[in-house]
């Protein structure tokens, strides 16, 4: 049974959503946020939660299996989950009340069932890749479909064990991903039309169901992925490929976004590949390496930079790491929380657990620093969505269930 619920405590953020500054109204909204980076720029927010969690403003259950995260814009909430082998697109208010529902064909049900992809919203448009490689580009307005791609047909892509996991990255007019064909290996498209504008063989391996990056402050304008076996790096205006470092693990699977600052990009993968940290030189037309570290083995978590040091939760010991983002050095490992997804915001870092825990952290790398944590307690199957973070509000989807938490 399909079920929302309004606490009387959230009265008063409907008044706050009211009456908000028109400059936190973002119109557009992708994975990881603003800058695929996990991090969140609001401010004000509850440095320690009471005994019980923070208040949970309203939840709704009848998502269907899915993994994938919120995307929030112009005060709506778009999230998409698998019920009765149908893709269904899910629309809220901020308020937790469903508007519409709408069906968008199949999706994957072969194992650890439903979509991967969070939406993109973008200019008045939705961008939705489902895991077998269907592309749709919804007006967001009405819901219509505006163009749609097989991505595996119309480029000659491949499809990989556990599905596409890949959310699209949109720069400018261009919506950049990876079919991982011979040929195609990446492509980008026309966002308005989904015409094709260039198409880079890269090295022509699989994709590795991560998402990729954009670099904008070198001498070329570089989008930057992980496929199933290297590290590459194209011009984003042309396709030009720039680069390739080797990257190569048991079953292909780098599952984590590049991570860029500053002139260097860390890719961090489980099965014992670990954290690769590159340097970019000759303006970005080639890269070096700095160095590894085989431990910090992020599988799905992805990683977290606060100052001069890297947060993130391992996989095959389930530790959570410190790690110096110059040097590399293991700063400490424990393994209190265990396999986690991690975002940031104010100053602290929001983990949030397989084990079904979301954890209040403080970044310290001199010690592992936990201030809060509460159960989830709703929902099913896997703790693997990303929370988001928007206006105050902590938004946590478990499977079937999505939960608003008010964490300002």
């Amino acid at each position: 049974m399909k079920k929302f619920l309004f606490f009387i405590a959230a009265l008063p953020l409907m008044v706050v959503n009211c009456t908000s500054d028109q400059k936190s109204v973002q119109k557009n909204s992708q994975w990881r946020g603003e800058g695929r980076d996990g991090v969140y720029h609001e401010t004000g927010l509850l440095k320690e939660w009471p005994a019980e969690g923070p208040q949970m403003l309203w939840f709704y259950e009848g998502l269907g299996d899915g993994h994938t995260s919120a995307a929030i814009a112009g005060e709506k909430l778009y999230i998409t989950g698998l019920a009765d082998d149908i893709l269904n697109l899910y629309v809220f208010d901020l308020n937790g009340k469903l508007l519409t529902q709408k069906e968008l064909g199949t999706d994957w049900n072969i194992n650890w069932n439903g979509p991967r992809s969070t939406v993109c919203v973008n200019d008045g448009k939705l961008y939705i890749y489902n895991a077998f490689g269907k592309l749709l580009c919804l007006d967001e307005a009405t819901l219509n479909e505006v163009w749609s791609k097989e991505v595996f047909t119309d480029f000659d892509g491949r499809n990989i064990e556990w599905g596409v996991c890949e959310s699209p990255l949109i720069v400018g007019e261009k919506l950049f991903l990876t079919p991982g064909g011979i040929e195609n290996n990446m492509v980008a498209l026309n966002k308005n039309t989904g015409a094709l504008i260039w198409s880079s063989p890269g090295e022509g391996t699989l994709s590795a169901y991560c998402s990729p990056q954009y670099i904008d402050d070198q001498s070329v304008p570089i989008v930057v992925t992980s496929t199933a076996d290297y590290i590459i790096a194209v011009n984003a205006d042309t396709g030009e490929m720039l680069w390739s470092f080797p990257q190569t693990n048991t079953y292909n699977i780098h599952p984590n976004t590049p991570f860029y600052h500053d002139g260097m990009i860390l890719s961090n993968t489980g099965y014992g590949v670990g954290a690769t940290m590159l340097r970019l030189t000759d303006g970005g037309k080639s890269v070096e390496l700095v160095w590894q570290n085989s431990e910090m083995d992020t599988q799905l978590g992805s990683l977290i930079k606060h100052g001069d040091y890297i947060y993130a939760a391992g996989h095959s010991k389930n530790n959570w790491f410190c790690v110096d983002w110059k040097t590399g050095e293991t700063k400490y490992r424990v393994s209190n929380i265990g396999r986690s997804n991690v975002i940031f915001a104010d100053g602290m870092l929001y983990c949030y657990s397989e084990r079904g825990n979301v954890y209040l952290v403080k970044p310290n790398p001199d010690e592992f620093e936990l201030v809060s944590n509460f159960k989830i307690t709703l929902g099913t199957e896997q703790h693997w969505a990303h929370p988001v973070i928007h206006d105050g509000v902590l938004y946590v989807r478990h499977g079937d269930a999505l939960m608003a938490f008010k964490i300002k």
